[in-house]
């Protein structure tokens, strides 16, 4: 469970919201959830920067000026604020977080038509103040839309809120948030959980005992000039163990590095601080062994050892922790539990076998996953955790009731890497990442200079701790997106800012200029004329394709990383008889998109049928092997469908056999699927449309 520090220490303002949408939906139910399975036991990661949040939120002490404009009356705001709230009402994941309520997915189809029409706010005072309830109801939690009867009631009312709704809907945020702490104490007392915590800013420690580290792993990385300060990871630690102490009752013995980070020098610090188990990736474990481990080697707890100093390791299997995060939640809930315990007996027999018992890691985020899955991921959870209540041959332990259980081998070294390809590439090596450390190391070295003492150093101290969170970097360089990128380059560079105005110091001027450059975002063009191309699975003239629609992926994350990003971009258009399809894939994938089968769904633009088809692709091949056709072409001399997997994927689909009426606009999607679980998707939520079929409406 982790958030940054979001808020100003000079102002006193969080600077985003994230730590309260995520307390009111995901902190409080995924650990609630475990009271209905009491033979569940799981170890919970807690930040505590993070929780010293949402405790301010809880006290009503946080200067939040997101909640503030939520609970404005509408029939106040200015333009400023009109804009505002159009700008940050709708980060919710449109399918299973906007449009799961209607009058919220309706508020969003009206402000997405008028941002493409170019004309003026349609919204008045009664549309204003439903789009501030359902920005927040959305994220109330599961529990409270079902039982709270004041929560419930807007839920089924939907419309036409007062101001009293608002201030009350205020007053509900805070009784929420208020049960989050409260809950952990509650399980953590009774055993049910295990709370293991992070450095208290979220650092990745191995870069600040030092950052030439990186090269270890990824060799001749562009790095910036060395920044060595074992000591800020050592206080990060200490001040995360004394948090947990203070609210928890006891000083965690668990570790997982911000990010699954390590390095020998951070397992030294943490054997040192209190720490008696930590945690990876089992990237990590292969690179450590220098070999590709087998179940058998990752099913088991390992003990690293230097000298007098020592810590009991264990490593997430990578790949079933991103099923839950990345792919089961395009799944039924049912479908994908069984899935999910399906392949850890599968992965399990051969050790069970052998007489061993065998301890399978799975670690992941925990929350940012579930508002991707059918209401917040609980129908999932449930269906795992009463399968897993039910079965004599599984147990769901804490980590350190696990590591009780199984010898452990011992390794004498931990390979420097992340749960991210076993490096630190997604932090530093890239110019913007650079760019931050440069300045990160500038504020620590004037900070060492400065002369001032007492509570402004302190907090000059605290500004340099928060600066040294992984968050901002996660957002620098090219692997991650965010409608909030700006936001968070501004908070890092207004954190460092204040090191120098605690310190008395006149900030730099390279701090008033953004480290970010100009992203590239996904490319969307429509069909401007007619196309009739050979289906060969191969570019055979660059003229084939002109006029088609293109649709380039972006190929940035979001605020989780794994995501499988399998197509680089999809061609399409129609020269009023068929529809066609060209998708083209990222090199690398060649040999892994023989053994997946693509999924074409299509629907005119004014209809709710879908038609679909399923093709299966081998090597230079691919053939339809599943068609579910609105209707068949009259003609038997012309097949509904034709497709060839060369270079490319191309497919041809008669608009007859999909429904589509002459001239007719019709929407598409296009997926990826492999062993019966899904691996891409274009677009990732929606559809492309093309508004119409007529080669002479498109070439005019």
């Amino acid at each position: 469970m982790h958030q940054p520090f979001y808020k100003d220490l000079i102002s006193g303002e969080y600077k985003l919201p994230w730590t309260r949408m995520h307390a009111l939906k995901d902190y409080y139910g995924m650990v609630r959830i475990l009271e209905e399975f009491p033979q569940i036991r799981q170890t919970f990661n807690l930040v505590p920067s993070m929780m010293a949040q949402v405790a301010e939120y809880a006290s009503g002490a946080a200067l939040d000026p997101y909640l503030q404009m939520a609970l404005k009356p509408a029939e106040s705001l200015t333009d400023h604020d009109r804009a505002f709230l159009l700008q940050h009402s709708f980060y919710s994941d449109p399918h299973h977080m906007i449009h799961r309520y209607p009058r919220y997915g309706e508020l969003f189809d009206a402000w997405q038509a008028q941002k493409s029409s170019g004309a003026r706010n349609p919204f008045g005072v009664q549309e204003f103040r439903d789009l501030q309830m359902w920005s927040q109801l959305a994220w109330f939690d599961e529990e409270f839309q079902a039982e709270d009867p004041e929560v419930a009631e807007w839920i089924g009312r939907g419309r036409n809120f007062t101001l009293a709704d608002q201030h009350r809907m205020g007053e509900k945020q805070r009784e929420i948030v208020g049960k989050v702490l409260p809950e952990y104490q509650k399980l953590a007392a009774t055993g049910q959980i295990e709370i293991s915590t992070t450095p208290y800013y979220h650092a990745i420690l191995p870069l600040l005992c030092d950052s030439n580290i990186a090269s270890v792993a990824h060799p001749n990385v562009a790095l910036p000039a060395r920044f060595r300060y074992p000591e800020d990871a050592r206080r990060q630690l200490v001040l995360a163990r004394e948090y947990c102490a203070r609210n928890f009752g006891a000083a965690p013995v668990g570790l997982w590095p911000s990010e699954g980070s390590v390095s020998d020098e951070v397992f030294t610090i943490a054997s040192e601080v209190g720490f008696e188990w930590a945690a990876t990736d089992s990237g990590v474990l292969n690179r450590t062994l220098g070999r590709a481990v087998p179940v058998d080697g990752l099913y088991r707890p390992y003990r690293w050892r230097q000298g007098e100093r020592s810590l009991a390791v264990i490593f997430r299997d990578h790949f079933l922790s991103d099923l839950i995060g990345f792919v089961y939640a395009k799944m039924d809930a049912a479908a994908a539990a069984e899935d999910f315990l399906r392949r850890i007996r599968e992965n399990c027999a051969g050790i069970l076998g052998n007489g061993r018992d065998a301890l399978v890691p799975i670690i992941l985020d925990g929350e940012n996953a579930w508002e991707y899955y059918h209401h917040n991921g609980r129908p999932f959870l449930r269906e795992l955790y009463r399968r897993i209540s039910g079965d004599a041959g599984l147990n769901a332990v804490t980590v350190s009731e696990g590591l009780g259980l199984l010898t452990q081998e011992t390794v004498d070294h931990i390979f420097p890497g992340s749960w991210i390809d076993g490096n630190f590439d997604v932090w530093i090596g890239a110019a913007e990442d650079n760019q931050a450390w440069t300045q990160l190391l500038r504020a620590r070295q004037a900070f060492d200079a400065s002369s001032a003492l007492g509570e402004e150093r302190r907090l000059a101290f605290e500004e340099l701790l928060i600066a040294e969170g992984s968050d901002w970097c996660w957002w620098y360089g090219p692997e991650h997106e965010s409608d909030n990128r700006q936001e968070f380059d501004q908070l890092f560079r207004s954190h460092l800012a204040n090191v120098y105005r605690f310190l008395n110091l006149t900030p730099p001027e390279e701090l008033s200029r953004p480290i970010l450059r100009v992203t590239v975002p996904e490319v969307h063009i429509e069909p401007s004329g007619a196309i009739q191309p050979a289906i060969d699975g191969e570019v055979t003239s660059y003229f084939e394709w002109v006029g088609a629609g293109i649709y380039r992926v972006d190929e940035r994350s979001g605020s989780m990383h794994g995501k499988n990003v399998v197509v680089k971009e999809v061609h399409f258009g129609s020269e009023g008889v068929n529809f066609y399809l060209r998708v083209d894939f990222h090199p690398g994938y060649e040999r892994d998109l023989s053994a997946m089968e693509a999924r074409l769904s299509a629907q005119a633009l004014d209809s709710g049928q879908t038609s679909s088809v399923a093709i299966a692709l081998a090597h230079g091949a691919a053939h339809a092997t599943e068609m579910k056709l609105a209707s068949v072409p009259q003609s038997a001399a012309v097949r509904p469908v034709e497709c060839a997997l060369g270079r490319v994927l191309e497919v041809r689909i008669s608009l007859e056999a999909l429904g589509i009426a002459a001239g007719r606009g019709l929407r598409f999607q296009f997926s990826l699927w492999q062993g019966g679980l899904p691996i891409d998707a274009v677009p990732q939520q929606g559809w492309l449309e093309m508004r119409t079929t007529n080669p002479l409406e498109l070439a005019g």
